[in-house]
């Protein structure tokens, strides 16, 4: 079989988590120091201030979504999501009570319409964009980043598809308020499971890991630890079980970032392969109805490579009689899904409505061959 994704945790990965763990006293194996040492190596790699590590990259989304709403940084209740998206990028806000309208997407680099996109800012007025990287394709960040300040709207970047992914030499992930990327087995980098938030805002960095764990102040540095016991008048043990916040627990474990410390080391060469691949099915597939921007100046971390064709159904059954793994293009059309349409409107998307019906990606991953890539562009052009 051609697996769609193939986990980045390899042999000498779990030889070094043994010998970790059968040192003669036994480690730490909650959040402790070495989760602490996996933030600090992940913000230098990514190029932000800071980063908190959370048990998943949905986590992470609803966590930075719920700081910035009890920071009181939003001017209203309102959000725009890409209709062409995660499920967490959708049921995030929805959970939280947000007012959510739904963006339709581009066939360039499956981001926002950028025109759709500037009409709902203009009608709308909304606090937040949620802008997704999808499949590691890189947006038109300068004029996402303009439509932002334009009608002062917090931009957000899900790059949970997309470590490594780069726009004009700057890391996907450095241009909005906070992004957020995912661990999971089978994506770029694996904690088996995992997330990240970035970013270089101090307050709401502090909101974030008050309300990672509980809403209390034990991970806040100790200066703004200190501010906030002499604030409400706490000595170092009733400060202890209080909190300030309404937290989660989306703590990761030590275990967990004793994996992460190797892995952000095997980056850069994965996200060659990556994009190197990504070039292979670019220059050699047909029948993509898909036209995809290759930029020079961007790079695609390419997560797995995205097809949009009327002959979906007998690409899909070739592929699979061979034995290879393939999937839906991400979700489609969230519209689509019964938690959006039991209980809203269904907008007009229709390039997300084509996509759910004409859409699919192959594989792509660090193990991938020359000759594998081969064997897929063929059954897709041939049959």
């Amino acid at each position: 079989m051609i697996k769609l994704v193939n986990d980045t945790i390899d042999k000498d990965n779990i030889k070094s988590l043994i010998k970790w763990l059968s040192q003669d006293e036994i480690p730490r194996l909650t959040k402790g120091e070495l989760t602490i040492q996996l933030e600090k190596k992940w913000a230098n790699k990514l190029g932000t201030k800071h980063s908190v590590f959370v048990n998943s990259g949905s986590s992470a989304i609803l966590l930075t979504l719920a700081a910035l709403i009890h920071g009181k940084k939003l001017k209203n209740n309102k959000i725009v999501v890409p209709g062409l998206s995660w499920a967490t990028d959708l049921s995030s806000p929805l959970i939280l009570n947000m007012d959510v309208t739904l963006c339709d997407c581009n066939f360039q680099n499956l981001s926002c319409d950028l025109e759709h996109l500037e009409k709902i800012f203009i009608e709308k007025s909304p606090s937040v964009f949620l802008s997704v990287s999808v499949l590691g394709l890189v947006p038109d960040m300068d004029r996402i980043v303009e439509l932002c300040k334009k009608y002062d709207v917090i931009l957000l970047e899900d790059n949970c598809e997309s470590m490594g992914s780069k726009y004009q030499g700057r890391n996907l992930g450095t241009f909005g308020l906070a992004s957020f990327f995912s661990m999971y087995f089978g994506h770029h980098l694996s904690t088996i499971e995992g997330g990240f938030i970035n970013t270089n805002d101090d307050e709401l960095y502090y909101y974030l890991l008050m309300m990672r764990s509980h809403g209390w102040d034990r991970d806040l540095p100790y200066d703004i630890q200190k501010e906030y016991r002499t604030k409400y008048n706490l000595d170092d043990f009733n400060s202890l079980y209080n909190f300030y916040l309404p937290g989660f627990n989306f703590r990761s474990t030590d275990l967990q970032a004793h994996i992460g410390l190797e892995a952000i080391d095997k980056l850069d060469d994965y996200s060659y392969i990556r994009n190197r691949n990504f070039n292979y099915y670019m220059e050699n597939l047909q029948w993509n109805e898909l036209k995809l921007e290759n930029d020079k100046r961007n790079f695609p971390s390419n997560f797995a490579m995205p097809i949009v064709s009327k002959y979906k159904t007998p690409m899909v059954k070739n592929l699979l009689e061979a034995d290879i793994e393939c999937r839906p293009l991400i979700a489609g059309n969230l519209a689509n899904k019964p938690f959006w349409y039991e209980h809203f409107d269904k907008p007009n998307l229709p390039n997300c409505e084509h996509i759910d019906r004409y859409g699919f990606y192959i594989p792509n991953h660090q193990d991938l061959t020359i000759q594998q890539l081969n064997i897929i562009v063929n059954i897709i052009n041939y049959g």
